[in-house]
């Protein structure tokens, strides 16, 4: 079906205006469709043709003005309708509407624990015309009225107050202007709690077999929604917009959540119903302070079109960090980001698939889809932060409350953006927008060393760019073997033994970065203290004295701007041997991700950074910082980096660096690190005895107890392993019949060792009878237990097997399954040029769907980073890099 230009959209709404929508939905005809009855209002500017999309599964009647339309004109996706006059016209559709099971449309789920059914809308991108005909693009806004008519015992929910008509049928307040992509249904026996703040009805809700998390979590949850909504009131002049703000949590949910005005959805990963650290929970938190900040970003002030991804989904990534740190108990919100956020995108933008942060051009809303990345969330909110670092708080501030001023409830693009900021500041704002969002990569430096005037020596760039076009920020620029540039102070010590440091910059790009200096603590060699933290502004006037060298400098202290940084040779040792002693967890995030960065460019081995976490995640405090760098150690280093023959060796790092964390958490009564352990310490385990005592014991010595999650992940790695079998697997399954419980179920029959059950799980991913498709969770699930490094030869057979299938199942069965086949079910363990090939030879000849190229492109990446760093380790001198970008 053809998907929506960027100049067919300009040229729609030129001719359009769109004023309201009357959309009956009626949820009691069958388990497979729906039914749906639409009228449109809307005006042409001159005579004309144009079109409304629908997806349905029939089309019974159309009538335009009173009189009856051929329903066999429709084309695809598309009902064209031709010789309008100008002037106002109503558009009747009246058509049966399929379910959904990739949470795309209106997707049903029937809970496996009670019987119960549900049903939710996510519309976003183009998806509306699963559910209602639309004249589908973001700025042709326009009035809602919803009604719904659901089985008795449902509730439904929606933007607006539904309250129950005497006929059964739900009624939803009008909306105010909004885009397609914003309207929101969700129905079923929901499990729901209530309150008011500030005269909105707030509300939760969840499945109904999931009612006692939600009420232990009620309180927290409750808490943080009128946290953050006080905490926007304060920062906006414009209050919250819409006339209630309920939270749902809904099941097999495509992402971690959506915006709808009014009616917010969470993946139900966020109602925990097994035991979580501190740092899950900040997660929520930030998770619902971001989906807020889109009531002002992204619904007040939508996007004109999908060129502007991230004036909406940067935003509210920046906001719902820094809102977090100000207004609830998780101050420590930018470590988290830092560790695990600010790395993916990192990772985003040193793929052949990067781009700006805002593109000139999007084509077309199948090109806007793969944008919802690294950079548009991760980047964007880097940039955003540099941002209010550059400019001040207070004009910032001022520049967005002048935006929604003047764009309520309407569209804007980076240019009314811009200008809404420009109001509020003299600094040039929209040459800092060209430089930081218009570009990729980030910037490079090359200096000079030179004698400063009091006898000391400074640092004077001379600028030149990488070969590749990418850029970072360098005080001594070294070019590592993929033709990258990191950020690598070098200082030169004057006649008087003190040191300078100048860092340059090349074309407009404005930084604001601070520079720590860290001293050896004369009582603990193993503590540093932070002599200063000097502040500079790139470019800068003059060199900045730093006194006697520092034990180590660390560059972008704070993580304020966007750049790899690298340290000097003196630092370096430092960091090998003190990282744990510095004070300030922030720091020690930028200093692993400095780490982690320079083991993927080929510049430091992976067994460094495997010492390093030996000696110092033993001694860290921070469960974010403890997380990351276990994820990264384990599932890149141990599963990709190293060679077969070497992971062996790093399981047993790492399983020695658990037990050590479990100690400390005894020392320390820290459950956090208790469970961050346990939980790598199933994942790493190489015999299957201690974690097989676990779940017959139903507990770890000492605690914790094996919750639901804890049990099917011990099961999962004793499938692994060859110590579990399908008689094992259906009890558990009778003991956790829940929709978790049949996820695990899958991933567990998926991770068997056995011929048999490989090529049943491979047949439930990518067989072509669609009555019986896994949905989008129970696809991802299988795809989680198939590829094991353990089981290399058995999986031998299936990675040729895998670009045809999954060029098949993506055209198929759409974009969620796509990702899906791309991101889980990429043979990612067959770290060999034989699979690069096979990879490479799908991209250029295999015509997969944009999405699947897209992913691929980013899988094949990565495996060539894994070639050369595995190469470099053995010394045979593989090359990889033809399509690479700079790293």
């Amino acid at each position: 079906m053809p998907v929506l230009t960027r100049d067919e959209a300009q040229a729609r709404a030129q001719l359009l205006d769109v004023h309201r929508y009357a959309i009956e939905l009626d949820l009691t005809t069958g388990d497979e469709t729906f039914d749906s009855r639409t009228v449109i209002t809307f005006t042409l500017r001159a005579d004309g043709d144009t079109f409304v999309e629908l997806q349905p599964a029939q089309l019974r009647s159309v009538t335009l003005d009173g009189a009856p339309l051929d329903p066999g004109t429709l084309d695809g996706n598309r009902l064209p309708l031709k010789n309008l006059a100008s002037g106002e016209h109503e558009l009747r559709v009246d058509a049966a509407m399929r379910y959904s099971r990739t949470s795309e449309g209106m997707h049903r789920f029937t809970d496996p624990a009670d019987g119960a059914t549900y049903v939710y809308t996510q519309l976003y991108m183009n998806d509306v015309q699963q559910v209602f005909p639309a004249f589908d693009q973001p700025d042709l806004k326009a009035v809602f009225e919803v009604s719904v008519t659901a089985p008795e015992g449902w509730t439904v929910l929606s933007n607006g107050v539904t309250e129950q008509q005497a006929d059964g049928r739900w009624r939803a307040a009008p909306t105010p202007l909004l885009s397609t992509c914003l309207i929101a249904v969700a129905a079923g026996p929901w499990h729901s709690r209530h309150t008011e703040h500030r005269g909105i009805p707030f509300g939760w809700h969840c499945r109904r077999s999931l009612a006692p998390y939600l009420d232990a979590d009620a309180g927290e949850l409750f808490e943080i929604t009128r946290q953050c909504f006080d905490r926007y009131h304060e920062k906006f002049d414009e209050p919250y917009p819409f006339d209630s703000y309920d939270q749902a949590f809904v099941p097999e949910f495509n992402t971690v959540a959506m915006e709808n005005p009014g009616l917010v959805t969470f993946s139900e990963e966020r109602l925990f119903r097994s035991a979580v650290t501190d740092t899950e929970r900040q997660a929520r938190a930030v998770s619902i302070a971001h989906e807020m900040a889109h009531m002002w970003f992204g619904n007040l002030v939508t996007l004109r079109w999908w060129d502007d991804i991230w004036l909406n989904e940067s935003f509210a990534e920046y906001m719902g960090y820094q809102i977090c740190a100000e207004a609830t108990r998780f101050s420590g919100t930018w470590v988290g980001f830092g560790i695990v956020r600010k790395a993916w995108g990192y990772d985003a933008d040193q793929r052949p698939s990067t781009h700006p942060v805002a593109p000139e051009v999007v084509d077309d809303t199948a090109a806007a889809l793969l944008n919802f990345d690294g950079i548009s969330y991760a980047k964007g909110a880097s940039a955003l932060r540099q941002l209010v670092a550059w400019l001040g708080e207070k004009d910032f501030l001022a520049g967005i409350n002048t935006h929604f001023a003047r764009h309520r409830f309407a569209n804007a693009t980076l240019a009314d953006f811009v200008a809404s900021l420009a109001s509020s500041t003299e600094r040039d704002v929209d040459a800092w927008a060209g430089s930081w969002l218009r570009t990729t990569g980030v910037d490079t430096l090359t200096p000079e060393v030179t004698p400063g005037e009091s006898g000391t020596y400074s640092l004077a760039p001379e600028v030149t760019p990488g070969e590749s076009g990418a850029y970072a920020l360098t005080p001594e620029v070294t070019l590592g073997e993929n033709g990258a540039y990191a950020l690598t102070p070098e200082v030169a010590p004057g006649e008087d033994g003190t040191y300078a440091l100048t860092v340059g910059r090349d074309g407009s790009r404005p930084h604001q970065i601070a520079v720590g200096l860290y001293d050896r603590d004369p009582a603990d060699e193993g503590r540093l203290t932070l002599r200063d933290r000097l502040d500079l502004d790139v470019p800068q006037a003059a060199p900045l004295p730093i006194g006697k060298r520092p034990a180590l400098l660390l560059l972008n202290d704070g993580d304020l701007t966007y750049a790899k940084v690298r340290f000097d040779p003196g630092s370096l040792d430092t960091v090998r041997r003190s990282l744990a002693g510095l004070p300030d967890p922030l720091t020690r995030a930028v200093v692993w991700n400095a780490l982690r960065d320079a083991v993927r460019d080929g510049e430091l081995a992976a067994t460094v950074y495997l010492e390093a976490a030996r000696a110092h995640l033993p001694h860290e405090a921070d469960p974010a910082i403890v997380q990351g760098v276990l994820a990264f150690a384990s599932a890149h280093i141990a599963d990709r980096y190293l060679p077969p023959a070497g992971r062996p060796a790093a399981l047993s790092t790492l399983t020695a660096l658990c037990h050590d964390l479990l100690r400390r958490a005894e020392d320390g009564g820290n459950p956090d690190l208790r469970l961050i352990a346990v939980r790598h310490l199933i994942d790493v385990a190489a015999q299957p005895g201690t974690i097989a005592a676990w779940l017959a014991d139903g507990a770890v010595p000492g605690g914790p107890e094996l919750d639901p999650e804890l049990r099917w992940r011990v099961l999962a790695r004793l499938c692994v392993l060859g110590a579990a079998d399908e008689a094992a697997i259906a009890a558990e399954l009778r003991r956790d019949p829940s929709a978790t419980g049949q996820e695990g179920a899958a991933r567990c029959r998926a991770a068997l060792p056995d011929e048999e059950a490989k090529a049943k799980a491979w047949d439930a991913m990518f067989a072509t009878d669609s009555r019986n498709d896994l949905s989008n969770y129970l696809f991802t699930a299988t795809a989680q237990g198939f590829w094991q490094p353990e089981q290399l030869d058995l999986l031998r057979e299936y990675v040729p097997r895998y670009y045809p299938d999954a060029v098949r199942v993506a055209a198929r069965r759409g974009a969620a399954i796509a990702r899906a086949a791309a991101r889980q079910a990429f043979p990612i363990h067959a770290i060999n040029a034989e699979a690069l090939r096979l990879g490479r030879e799908c991209l250029s000849d295999g015509e997969p769907t944009p999405m699947l190229r897209r992913g691929l492109a980013d899988q094949l990446d990565d495996l060539a980073r894994a070639l050369r760093i595995r190469d470099a380790i053995s010394g045979s001198g593989h090359d990889e890099r033809s399509g690479d970008k700079s790293r």
